[in-house]
């Protein structure tokens, strides 16, 4: 699959694409990742690409038009007519459902704005899907363009040493949709906190058993949304509706 960034900021891109796990995706092209500065698109000496926004007000507004030609030259490299994707507070919610649709496909344009934001004409014009991280405000799309990347590359085949890694996450509806359990190592003792000793004990469905019910502990005290959701899918079992009763005996949504 194929992502094309429009960013002002290509630099700082450079070191996500070359660090950690996720650049095995990067490097073999599983995600092939393709930077565009529309300021190579704008006019003038000084290549500018934003102006005070009408109506008067703080900031300034990225202008459409190097954008479109920005635009025009992803379309025409790629020869196809891949989803715009803008990062922006009014996009919908992105979360493992929308990871995993975008890491079936074929890619995307990634769109990052800068300043106040992009002028509207544009956005009507050419973006498809807007998307947010959540109810905050960055400098930029760029960070969230690379939580999207990152996301994406995790769960291409072979990219993670172990290849049931990403199954267990939180939030994967493809196992239960269920938060994730704490983990330990070495040593068993550290500053007189000691690993549970059911991880100790060698009994693979003891183990199992533990993990699946602090998954389940801290999914109703966390997220009972989540829980809510598994259980109307249909994914906890007898036993996890026992244990629930146990620690919800009120009925509770949560701990």
């Amino acid at each position: 699959m194929r992502f094309d960034v429009l960013t002002l900021f290509p630099e700082l891109f450079a070191p996500f694409l070359e660090s950690g796990v996720t650049r095995r995706a990067y490097e073999s092209k599983q995600v092939d990742v393709r930077l565009w500065n529309p300021r190579d698109f704008a006019e003038g000496n000084y290549r500018r690409v934003d102006d005070r926004p009408f109506g008067g007000g703080p900031g300034m507004v990225m202008m459409a038009e190097p954008l479109a030609r920005c635009l025009a030259a992803v379309r025409s490299d790629r020869g196809d007519r891949a989803p715009v994707v803008l990062f922006a507070p009014i996009g919908q919610r992105l979360d493992h459902a929308g990871v995993q649709g975008w890491s079936d496909g074929a890619g995307a344009i990634l769109l990052c704005g800068r300043y106040e934001g992009i002028d509207q004409r544009f956005i009507d014009a050419e973006v498809d899907v807007q998307v947010s991280l959540g109810d905050f405000v960055l400098s930029g799309g760029e960070i969230a363009a690379m939580a999207l990347l990152d996301a994406v590359a995790r769960l291409q085949p072979g990219v993670l040493n172990d290849t049931g890694s990403h199954e267990a996450d939180s939030f994967n509806p493809a196992i239960d949709g269920l938060l994730d359990c704490p983990h330990y190592t070495r040593p068993e003792d550290w500053q007189g906190r000691r690993v549970p000793a059911e991880l100790l004990s060698g009994h693979h469905v003891q183990i199992e058993r533990w993990r699946r019910e602090r998954r389940l502990e801290a999914t109703a005290r966390l997220r009972p949304d989540l829980l809510a959701a598994a259980r109307t899918a249909g994914r906890l079992t007898a036993s996890d509706e026992a244990f629930l009763a146990r620690i919800q005996p009120d009925g509770g949504a949560g701990l």
